[in-house]
């Protein structure tokens, strides 16, 4: 997982990057509402920056998602 905080006009831009396997979570802004979580199935930016195809949990619905400032990727373990 990759975040570049950059600034601009005084605002600062978090760039995500996520590769296929990787776990979206996006916490949520409302309290008491649960975090969504997903697999990244696809990823069409280039780099590895949005948007993402992601396999949302738990009902497996797939979806284009261009992230927020509420999400986290979670990269996928290694093998060996």
């Amino acid at each position: 997982m990759s975040h570049t905080t950059h600034e601009r006009d005084s605002r600062q831009e978090v760039v995500v990057e996520a590769r296929v396997g990787d776990r979206i979570v996006v916490h949520s802004t409302h309290q008491g509402e649960p975090e969504r979580t997903g697999r990244v199935l696809e990823v069409r930016g280039e780099g590895g920056g949005p948007p993402y195809v992601v396999r949302w949990d738990p009902d497996g619905h797939t979806g284009v998602f261009y992230p927020a400032g509420t999400c986290a990727v979670v990269p996928e373990p290694a093998n060996g």
